[in-house]
């Protein structure tokens, strides 16, 4: 197996657990200085030296995180994170790729984000997935063959959308714990996160969840239907009570912006026990999609400036799907960073743009990737010289 713990040993990588587990403040530092002789890659040890210096700085949210993670994680969930997200996957995979990429001559991604199921137990107005049948879907051999065949490009990070990913909940855990060097994420609308699924979730420890939450209790409503805030804060409630890993996933379009841009409200978020947050915004795709609905440029620019400032002042991580692309050089579809494969096994560059000229069902995953729809998606990113205009769809049709 070609990973960081294999070529330390089991019993010394233990010992590097237990020593960061010990005192994490103090030691965070000496285990960063011991990975940087793994990767050969200047961006790998960018991130590494970047750890370093975050702890080192009492001051600075992120080292808030961190304890934060230790302190309300379970110790198999932390360790779990450390294995197969920053080991496996940003050191380890990401050599892979690089060096894969350049042998092959297409993007491969870091992460992939797959529909288990098209169906779904809500009916939420202008959901991105709505086109789709809602009959489709993935078994689980296929799930299986799709994880394999990206851990040979070293693809450590998969994803889950839909359609509600929870309604095969048995399959998906079953897959992380046959898979146990990959980290998984579940977006999900968090109606059927009960205690149980909690707990496993806690005990298989490479699975978290991205609850959707749109604002406090009439704003989630608003799109999802009534009754569905009270019950993602209760799938919250239950996460938390279990140290298993979550975070939220908040879409925000023109009548919530102000309403989810708001620190009362990521303070809430934080309260509950989330890590991380993933900002969208709104896309008029599907049935019955409300063009009303789309953020304004305003709006958009607010949530820019907004969400950098909470990372300065927060113990919490967060991303904005299209704010953030000054950060990656644009796009990251198309197997740059990620592509999608809907539950009819649809192998499209992103999950907002419904499209495919290949079925993983009669494709390998590399097939896939050079494919002329991915190597055309290759050649033109990134599609605007302004990164914050970054999506072919929304900002450059």
């Amino acid at each position: 197996m070609n990973t960081i713990p294999h070529a330390l040993g089991s019993t010394g990588f233990n010992l590097a657990l237990q020593y960061l587990n010990r005192d994490p403040e103090k030691n965070i530092p000496k285990i960063a200085d011991m990975l940087m002789p793994f990767t050969y890659r200047e961006d790998v040890k960018r991130q590494i030296a970047s750890a370093k210096k975050v702890m080192q700085d009492p001051d600075n949210p992120y080292r808030g995180l961190i304890l934060r993670a230790f302190k309300e994680l379970s110790p198999k969930v932390r360790r779990r994170f450390f294995t197969n997200f920053v080991l496996n996957s940003a050191m380890v995979g990401a050599d892979k790729a690089s060096m894969l990429k350049a042998k092959y001559q297409c993007n491969i991604p870091w992460a992939i984000l797959m529909d288990p199921t098209s169906a779904c137990n809500l009916h939420c107005t202008g959901c991105w997935a709505s086109e789709y049948d809602k009959t489709d879907s993935m078994d689980y051999a296929l799930l299986d063959r799709i994880i394999r065949e990206g851990k040979d490009l070293g693809i450590y990070f998969y994803i889950y959308s839909g359609g509600e990913p929870t309604l095969r909940k048995k399959d998906l855990v079953k897959l992380a714990k046959v898979h146990s060097d990959c980290i998984f994420l579940a977006f999900t609308n968090g109606t059927l996160v009960d205690d149980a699924f909690a707990k496993e979730l806690a005990d298989v420890g490479n699975f978290a969840l991205a609850f959707s939450i749109e604002g406090f209790e009439e704003d989630t409503d608003f799109r999802r239907g009534k009754g569905t805030y009270q019950k993602v804060i209760q799938g919250m409630r239950n996460m938390k009570k279990y140290g298993a890993p979550f975070g939220f996933s908040t879409l925000y379009h023109s009548k919530n912006t102000e309403a989810v841009g708001d620190e009362k409200f990521l303070d809430f978020l934080i309260e509950q026990g989330c890590t991380f947050g993933w900002y969208f915004t709104y896309m008029p795709l599907g049935k019955d999609a409300d063009t009303d609905l789309l953020a304004t440029a305003e709006q958009r620019e607010y949530m820019f400036h907004w969400v950098r400032k909470m990372r300065d002042t927060k113990p919490i991580f967060l991303l904005d799907f299209w704010n953030d692309g000054q950060y990656v050089d644009g796009c990251i579809a198309g197997g740059r960073s990620y592509l999608h494969i809907n539950a009819a096994g649809d192998v499209e560059p992103c999950a907002f743009i419904h499209y495919s000229n290949v079925n993983i069902r009669n494709v390998s995953l590399l097939e896939a990737l050079r494919s002329p729809l991915f190597k055309e998606y290759a050649a033109h990113q990134p599609f605007n010289s302004n990164h914050l205009r970054p999506c072919p769809l929304l900002d450059n049709p």
